[in-house]
């Protein structure tokens, strides 16, 4: 058996800490007012979601591992210790790795800094410029559990963690690890807010995926860790496709080919059928072109017979951390769900007549069994496609 589980997760977004209040959140509405807005400067502000929990202090590390990025990894870190630590003790340090995706790293860091910087002259005391180093996340979790194992992170936008969990596992399947501690985190910042409304890509309420309102993403931040391994745990990850489209910059392709390869590549792996899928997270960001692109896929591939929903307008669009985030969201529906219970929909119910049908899920839709099977998609700028599938151990 070259089976790879995922059996622990530690969690945090805008819907709250830890397992039982992302569970609890994900099947109820979320009310659009109540999201927080993020001024940017010329006066206006923008809907967000930032992460309301807690979070540890960072100032007993480096000053360029201090980020708030790196303390929502610590956060997450938190929830999985023991295990983590139970993992390095049984397996040495060396045989343990980090696999890691971001898009923003300490980045909010910095432009705090040259915030400061415009009104004192200087650059503060707390700034380094290696806290937004896309490796940062990497070396803050080698640095911390003492490990000498791979550790790397990978940066394509929002495909970073799911590429992350698929990397983890084939290093996994490869003999180069014994466990692995893989996802990803982005912290929310002012800079992303920005490039994201000059690419008119910001609603003016938030994410409303496949509605004939939608108008554009909200930015969220979020962490998920999972960790890894051979050993049986309660939920595997069965198969995996990524691929690469290079038809643009930022739009997506709009024929969708290169996400309905990643999702048939994910479903090959795993030896299943699209029939098979209990229930699919959409990437739904609530842009024009990437509703639309998605909605073809996957109509093209399960017709409108899967159970499918964004939970991007309960978490935002947490970019780097998606993946991984998502991920988690399907990790916890296969497990405890006797009723099959799904994460629903989260929109304004007003379908877009020329977007192809969808199953998505409504408060309270379920199967009425347990779940075997989950595939979440995420799709990046520059055409990169991530497709995972997890599935319920027996």
């Amino acid at each position: 058996m070259n089976d790879v589980y995922l059996n622990h997760l530690g969690v945090l977004c805008a819907a709250g800490r830890g397992h039982a209040a992302l569970r609890e959140a994900m099947r109820r509405p979320f009310p659009p007012d109540l999201r927080t807005k993020l001024a940017l400067p010329g006066g206006r502000d923008y809907p967000t979601a930032p992460v309301s929990a807690p979070l540890p202090d960072t100032g007993h590390l480096p000053l360029p591992l201090q980020s708030r990025n790196n303390a929502l990894l610590l956060a997450a870190l938190e929830d999985i210790r023991p295990q983590v630590d139970a993992a390095i003790a049984r397996y040495g340090a060396g045989r343990v790795a980090v696999v890691l995706g971001t898009s923003t790293s300490g980045v909010g860091e910095s432009e705090n800094a040259f915030l400061a910087r415009g009104e004192a002259g200087v650059f503060p005391a707390d700034f380094h410029p290696n806290q937004q180093e896309l490796g940062s996340p990497a070396l803050l979790l080698r640095e911390t559990l003492g490990l000498a194992g791979p550790a790397l992170v990978i940066s394509t936008a929002c495909s970073s963690s799911a590429k992350a969990l698929a990397s983890a596992a084939r290093l996994l399947k490869s003999g180069q690890c014994d466990a692995a501690i893989a996802g990803g985190a982005d912290s929310l910042c002012r800079f992303t807010v920005g490039g994201f409304v000059a690419l008119d890509s910001v609603g003016s309420n938030g994410c409303n995926s496949m509605s004939r309102n939608r108008d554009g993403i909200h930015v969220g931040e979020a962490a998920a860790l999972f960790l890894l391994s051979r050993e049986p745990g309660p939920v595997k990850l069965t198969g995996w496709g990524e691929t690469a489209d290079a038809h643009h910059i930022s739009a997506p392709e709009p024929s969708g080919r290169g996400a309905l390869a990643a999702m048939r590549q994910a479903l090959e792996r795993a030896g299943l059928a699209p029939a098979d899928i209990d229930y699919i997270n959409l990437h739904g960001t609530a842009t024009q072109q990437n509703d639309a692109m998605e909605s073809l896929a996957v109509s093209q591939l399960f017709g409108a017979a899967a159970p499918a929903s964004s939970t991007k307008g309960l978490t935002g669009h947490t970019l780097g951390a998606a993946g991984a985030l998502e991920a988690a969201i399907c990790w916890l529906t296969l497990q405890d769900n006797s009723q099959g219970l799904l994460p629903i929909h989260q929109w304004d119910g007003e379908a877009d007549p020329e977007l192809p049908a969808l199953n998505l899920v409504e408060a309270g839709q379920a199967l009425g069994r347990p779940p075997r099977r989950a595939l979440s998609n995420s799709f990046a700028f520059g055409g990169s496609n991530a497709s995972l599938i997890l599935e319920a151990a027996p």
